[in-house]
Parts: C-alpha cells; sequence; structure tokens
C-alpha cells in the first residue's frame, strides 16, 4: 500500500471468536479509486464497501 492513501479510520472487534471484525477507512482521491479498488481485489480477503450505507452517511462522511 505504501504511502498512496491515507487509513483515517481503524477499529477492531473481537468477542471471543476465532475471527475479528475489523472497519478500515480509506482517504482515496477521486482519481485513484479504480487503483486503490484493485489493490483491494488483490487481497483476496471478504470486504464490504460501506460508501453507501445510511449510518456511514449520516456519522462519518
Amino acid at each position: 500500500m505504501g504511502e498512496s492513501w491515507n487509513i483515517s479510520l481503524f477499529h477492531y472487534r473481537n468477542h471471543g471468536a476465532a475471527y475479528g471484525r475489523v472497519l478500515i477507512g480509506f482517504q482515496v482521491k477521486e482519481n485513484e479509486r479504480e487503483k486503490f479498488q484493485s489493490f483491494i481485489n488483490k487481497l483476496d480477503i471478504p470486504y464490504w464497501d460501506e460508501s453507501e450505507n445510511s449510518a456511514y452517511k449520516k456519522f462519518l462522511s
């Protein structure tokens, strides 16, 4: 990832399960969104884009 994008939000949550949940917010310039999407897809981990989530829009945007 280098210095291309800024991690502006990070939250880890674990309730004694075998897995944890992570919320990460990235600041990505509009003209770099395709490059960022390609980077995320190459990680080969499940993720959800919450950009259109109403809670995100109300509290974080």
